[in-house]
């Protein structure tokens, strides 16, 4: 009698990230098409919420539930401590009930924005240590990196791409940067993100008049190397975008703000309170599908999340992108857009404001350019989850996949 496989998937997954749970979905919808048999459940950050919308068990990433958490009293941080070493024997545990476990995109591989490194840097090298040591396939997919300063997290990022089993990347950026930091990325590939498999939503025309623009937001501070001056940063990134927001309700434009992560919430109610009008909403997304359902309904979207982007590329909505990320630059060249980036950490308005006018101008031309782009990106998708399949499932339900196909 045929064993069914069994997929472990594990990331700060069920933690409030739109875009972290998009790429879960996706990896979600390929286990079923191809491996309906597999057991699946997860490691993750919040494991009610990915218990509740996935249908899959899951068990909490760390044994410290305030892990999170500022700690500055004895007692917390002793815990702290103590969840360190707990966690080296939970995650051991967890990965040796699984044949394979599948790290589903993210930037699980940079700090482009504040990380320390015995948060999420140390899950993951626990992750593919014990996936070397009990001889379980490690598999990160279509996930994020970039050259990492500081020198622990540097290490622990090296070791977990060095220990895994298959890894490809979301842009050639990213293969570049682990290259850089000694990771041998002879035999690794380069495809776009998981998000680009997901449904996109009925899309409408675009009315003669001026309609809605969606502005997706941040509650934006910088990067990792930015904490000294993380408060200039998000001051300067939120006046910016309160002018702008501002100059498009003057023009007589509804403006929809968008948030990619429950921290964001206060950035649009910052935005709300400074600029008093009826033009001005404010949506509540629960997930990618929601994100792409507004912005499928809108003529232009401007945007900072990573993630945002990607919906409203997909949806095929011309979108500015306040790149805070070499990975939104390279995102937005790679669907045909770059001319179309700003920078996050220096909002200059006027500049935006001539961008913007720019990309509306020329959007029906960029329109066709992003359902060619959306083409060719689905088609790399199923491309690297036929070879994900033969690379770290077992032959058995590799030959079942195959037999099925044809």
């Amino acid at each position: 009698m045929k064993t069914a496989t069994r997929v472990g998937v594990f990331g700060l997954l069920g933690s409030g990230n739109l875009g972290n749970d998009g790429s879960l979905e996706a990896v979600l919808g390929f286990l079923r098409t191809e491996h309906p048999d597999a057991a699946v459940d997860a490691l993750c950050g919040g494991p009610e919420a990915v218990t509740t919308r996935f249908g899959i068990p899951a068990t909490r990433l760390h044994w410290n539930r305030a892990e999170y958490r500022t700690a500055s009293r004895a007692g917390a941080i002793a815990s702290k401590g103590l969840g360190k070493l707990v966690d080296v024997f939970r995650t051991a545990a967890w990965v040796r009930r699984h044949d394979v476990v599948i790290v589903p995109g993210m930037g699980v591989l940079e700090a482009t924005l504040p990380l320390r490194p015995w948060g999420f840097p140390y899950s993951l090298f626990l992750l593919c240590a014990s996936g070397r040591l009990l001889g379980t396939r490690v598999a990160l997919v279509s996930v994020g990196a970039a050259e990492i300063r500081n020198r622990p997290t540097r290490a622990l990022v090296r070791w977990s791409a060095r220990l895994a089993t298959y890894r490809s990347y979301r842009d050639a950026q990213s293969r570049d940067a682990m290259r850089a930091m000694g990771v041998d990325t002879a035999r690794d590939e380069v495809y776009p993100d998981l998000a680009f498999s997901l449904p996109t939503p009925q899309t409408s025309a675009p009315s003669g008049s001026p309609g809605t623009v969606c502005v997706g937001v941040m509650d934006f501070h910088g990067g990792n190397d930015d904490r000294a001056r993380a408060d200039e940063i998000y001051r300067r990134y939120l006046d910016g975008t309160i002018r702008f927001v501002r100059t498009l309700v003057e023009d007589g434009r509804p403006v929809r703000l968008l948030t990619g992560d429950q921290c964001d919430v206060a950035v649009v109610d910052a935005i709300l309170d400074a600029v008093d009008s009826p033009l001005v909403t404010a949506a509540e997304p629960a997930s990618l599908a929601d994100l792409m359902k507004e912005m499928a309904a809108a003529d232009t979207v401007v945007a900072v999340r990573y993630h945002n982007l990607i919906c409203a590329l997909k949806t095929g909505t011309p979108v500015l992108a306040l790149s805070y990320a070499a990975k939104s630059d390279a995102l937005m060249e790679r669907m045909g857009l770059g001319a179309f980036c700003h920078p996050a950490r220096e909002v200059d308005v006027d500049r935006l404001l001539e961008q913007f006018r720019t990309l509306e101008k020329r959007s029906a031309e960029l329109r066709q350019t992003l359902t060619e782009r959306n083409q060719a990106a689905a088609q790399q998708l199923a491309d690297q989850f036929t070879a994900l399949t033969a690379a770290v499932f077992p032959k058995t339900d590799h030959t079942h996949t195959l037999r099925k196909a044809r």
